[in-house]
C-alpha cells in the first residue's frame, strides 16, 4: 500500500533500510513487459535474495535459514504424524518437545521440536532427517505477502456488482475495521492485528462481489509470523468455518506440513486460490500456488500486459488484474496497489460464483469466463486466460 512502509508492503517486518536501498531498482523495472529484458529478471532475483538475507540478519533472535536455505522460525523443527518411537529417538539425540500442534479439522498432528543447544537449524534438520529416514520433517518456513505499492498511473474501468454468497476464506494479515468480515481469528503472536495488505485483499474480495468472508491473520506482531504451521492451522479453521474457497496471497517454499494441510482441505471440498508472487520468473516456483489442485494466479496491468515482476509456479491457471487499480488500506483509504497478491482474491470470488452457479462443473464455467490472452490457448504467461477483467477499481 502506498501509505505503508515498504517492508509492510512486502510482508517483511523490520527491513525498511535495506528495502530502501533496492527501491530504486524495483521502481525502474515494474513498468516493463515480460521478456523485454533479461537483466530485469536477473535483478528481480537479486532483490529477492537481498530481501531474505536482510530479514534473517535483522531478526536473528527469531529467524534463521534452514537446510534448504529458506528463512524459518529459529531453532524449531516440525515432525508430522510421528509415532512414539520416532519422538523417543529424537529426544535421545538431544531434541526436546516444545508442543504438540493438532489441527483436527484437517487430521493433522505435528510435534514441534527444539533443536539441540548450540546447533544451527540447518545442521539439526539434516541430523534429524538422517536419524528418522522417511519421517515428515520440516522447518517452520516463512511465507510472504506478494503485493507492493503501484508506480504507474491509474486508468478507468468498471466493476461487477453481483453479490456472491458462497463463503470465502482469506489467509493473510488481518483486515482493518473499514474492511469488515464475518469472522476473524489470529494464528500468530499479537494477532489479529490490522494490516494494509490484508485490508487490501479483503477490500478487493468485497469489490468483486464477496458478501461472506472469513479472515485468518497469520502474522500479528511475530517477526516469524506467516509460517507454515500458522497457515496450516488457519486452513483447519477455514474448514470449521465452512469456507468453500480460500484465497492466499502469500508465497514461500515447498513445505511438507503445509502440503499435507493443502491436500486435506482439498479433500474436504474447498478450493484454494493462490498468487504466484512478485519475485520474477527467475525465482524458484512459489508455494502454495504450485501444489497440485491449487488455482495459481498471475497478474496483468491496465493494458492486459503480464507484470514483469510476476513470479512462477509449477503450473498456471489464470490471470487477473493486479495493477493500475486501487484497494483499501487498514485506515480505509483507497490507494494504488500492484502485484499478484491483488489478482488472487479476484479469481477467488469468480471461483466462488462458479461453485454456487455450476456446482461440480465450476471449473468448466470459470474456464468459459476466462478471456484468452497471449498465444492461443493455455500458456505459461496467462494460464487459461484473464478472469474478472473488469474487477479493477480505479477511482
Amino acid at each position: 500500500m502506498a501509505a505503508a512502509p515498504a517492508a509492510a508492503q512486502l510482508g517483511l517486518p523490520g527491513i525498511d533500510q535495506t528495502l530502501g536501498q533496492v527501491k530504486g531498482t524495483l521502481g525502474g523495472l515494474v513498468d516493463r513487459t515480460v521478456g523485454e529484458s533479461l537483466d530485469t529478471v536477473q535483478r528481480l532475483a537479486s532483490v529477492r535474495t537481498l530481501r531474505l538475507e536482510a530479514l534473517v540478519r535483522d531478526h536473528r533472535d527469531a529467524i534463521e535459514f534452514d537446510a534448504d536455505a529458506q528463512p524459518a522460525r529459529r531453532s524449531e523443527l516440525l515432525l508430522e504424524s510421528a509415532d512414539d518411537a520416532s519422538i523417543a529417538r529424537a529426544l535421545q539425540a538431544g531434541f526436546t518437545v516444545i508442543a504438540r500442534e493438532d489441527v483436527p479439522d484437517l487430521g493433522l498432528s505435528v510435534v514441534r521440536l527444539a533443536v539441540p543447544a548450540g546447533q544451527s537449524l540447518a545442521h539439526a534438520q539434516r541430523e534429524l532427517r538422517g536419524l528418522l529416514p522417511g519421517a515428515i520433517i520440516a522447518a517452520d518456513q516463512l511465507y510472504f505477502a506478494s503485493g507492493t505499492a503501484a508506480v504507474g498511473p491509474v486508468g478507468k474501468a468498471g466493476m461487477p456488482t453481483t453479490a456472491v454468497s458462497t463463503r470465502i476464506g482469506m489467509i493473510d494479515g488481518a483486515p482493518g475495521p473499514s474492511a469488515p468480515v464475518s469472522a476473524l481469528r489470529g494464528f500468530a503472536r499479537g494477532a489479529p492485528l490490522a494490516s494494509d495488505h490484508g485490508s487490501a485483499v479483503v477490500s478487493l474480495l468485497r469489490q468483486a462481489g464477496a458478501a461472506n468472508i472469513v479472515a485468518a491473520d497469520v502474522y500479528g506482531t511475530d517477526p516469524a509470523g506467516g509460517n507454515a504451521m500458522a497457515i496450516a492451522q488457519a486452513l483447519g479453521w477455514m474448514i470449521a468455518q465452512q469456507a468453500r474457497v480460500v484465497s492466499i496471497s502469500l508465497v514461500g517454499p515447498r513445505n511438507p506440513v503445509l502440503e499435507r494441510a493443502i491436500k486435506a482441505i482439498q479433500t474436504r471440498g474447498a478450493v484454494v486460490v493462490a498468487a504466484v508472487g512478485n519475485d520474477g520468473p527467475a525465482a524458484p516456483p512459489s508455494f502454495p500456488a504450485s501444489y497440485p489442485g491449487v488455482l495459481a494466479v498471475t497478474a496483468v496491468d491496465g493494458r492486459d500486459r503480464a507484470l514483469i515482476e510476476a513470479g512462477r509456479a509449477l503450473h498456471l491457471d489464470y490471470a487477473a488484474p493486479g495493477a493500475d487499480m486501487l484497494a483499501a488500506n487498514a485506515a480505509g483509504a483507497w490507494k494504488p496497489v500492484r502485484g499478484t497478491s491483488f489478482a488472487a482474491p479476484l479469481v477467488a470470488v469468480r471461483t466462488a460464483h462458479a461453485l454456487s452457479d455450476a456446482g461440480a462443473g465450476w471449473q468448466a464455467e470459470l474456464d468459459g469466463e476466462a478471456r484468452d490472452l497471449g498465444r492461443r490457448g493455455p500458456d505459461p504467461v496467462f494460464g487459461r486466460g484473464l478472469v474478472c477483467g473488469l474487477c479493477r477499481r480505479t477511482r
